[in-house]
């Protein structure tokens, strides 16, 4: 498997537990609605953020203490002192670097890291340009041009007992966004919020996240009472693995929002589920709409000659797969803080007798 498809499993591979942060009498929190691993306190003057453990649900994974740039630290609060807004930042992921120029604020994205997953034109040319520096592979930074950088903060997605070597011991605030490891697509878009604490765009952020719910609650809420719900899987076996969304992951929840039935909706993993091909087949062999993620488009006649036993799903015999390839989409950096994007793309496959019109990720496969 190569690393584009690691990081897009990663990407939908979900987690979430249950948790809660403290909270002081005189201080007022914002309200985190869906996010189940993030927690922020707006106190006099600073702001509180606390990162949740999504693999330690009785742990704390950060404590972030963001202060003014013109202000100084509060005395006896613990956590990492962050000087806001960020004027200067090291950006792992264009998920991130996306949410980033959304807000307004691309000029502080003065670094990044793994620079061929980034799928801003803007990135790419201040980095041809030299505006920008590269800091290489994300596993194993490139510590002199780190130094060089030397950002108001290191943005990236934490990974179960991962650590970050050196760059722990450069006094540069690293943020650890565990989005990703949200259940549900309104938790992970409320961590757009995080972002708007961090370059002071708190109205905006808040403008964002209110439209996002919105739209995907809006979109919900036209199959709500549809009698016919198609049955539906993704991807496919992949060096003798098929890894499907557990029942209680973000895709499962969006496919059940968007009024499929989901074959392992019953099944309690936040995760992806690690199948066999008899194990997928035997549960949804008779499923009515196939979506696939792969690199670029196939044609049903590659389909079957990359795998012929895919030939023997319903949908591939009723010619209803649907396929995103994602070296010419936006879809992997859109849909975290927009799911509703997504969704409407769902709800067009599934159901276009309520919503019709062209979808904007995923398109029907070709016969050849």
């Amino acid at each position: 498997m190569n690393r584009l498809s690691t990081v897009i499993i990663t990407i939908l591979v979900v987690s979430a537990l249950t948790g809660c942060g403290n909270k002081h009498e005189a201080d007022m929190s914002t309200g985190m609605e869906y996010a189940r691993w993030l927690d922020i306190d707006k106190r006099d003057g600073y702001s509180v953020v606390t990162v949740k453990n999504p693999w330690n649900p009785r742990a704390v994974l950060q404590t972030y203490v963001l202060v003014p740039r013109d202000a100084t630290a509060p005395a006896g609060v613990e956590g990492t002192v962050v000087h806001t807004p960020l004027q200067s930042a090291l950006v792992y992921s264009s998920v991130h670097g996306n949410v980033i120029k959304e807000l307004g604020c691309l000029q502080s994205i003065t670094g990044v890291c793994d620079l061929q997953y980034f799928d801003m034109p803007e990135i790419r040319q201040g980095v041809a340009d030299g505006h920008i520096i590269n800091a290489g592979n994300s596993m194993q930074p490139t510590l002199e041009k780190v130094v060089q950088l030397h950002p108001d903060a290191i943005i990236l997605s934490p990974f179960q007992n991962g650590g970050y070597g050196a760059l722990t011991g450069m006094g540069i605030p690293i943020i650890e966004c565990a989005d990703y490891m949200e259940n549900t697509p309104l938790g992970r878009a409320e961590w757009i919020k995080l972002f708007g604490e961090l370059y002071d765009r708190r109205a905006e952020a808040d403008s964002v996240f209110a439209t996002v719910v919105d739209n995907y609650n809006a979109l919900k809420s036209l199959v709500d009472s549809v009698q016919h719900r198609p049955k539906v899987i993704s991807e496919t076996v992949t060096s003798g693995v098929w890894y499907m969304p557990g029942g209680d992951s973000y895709m499962a929840h969006m496919f059940v929002d968007a009024g499929a039935e989901y074959p392992w909706k019953d099944n309690a993993d936040t995760g992806s589920l690690s199948l066999s091909f008899e194990q997928v087949y035997d549960q949804a062999h008779d499923a009515d709409v196939w979506l696939i993620k792969s690199l670029e488009s196939m044609s049903y006649g590659e389909f079957a000659a990359m795998y012929p036993l895919n030939s023997e799903f319903k949908a591939f015999k009723d010619r209803n797969i649907y396929q995103c390839p994602s070296l010419n989409s936006t879809l992997y950096s859109d849909f975290p803080f927009h799911p509703d994007l997504l969704l409407s793309d769902y709800i067009k496959i599934f159901h276009p007798e309520v919503l019709p019109g062209a979808t904007r990720y995923f398109s029907r496969m070709e016969e050849e």
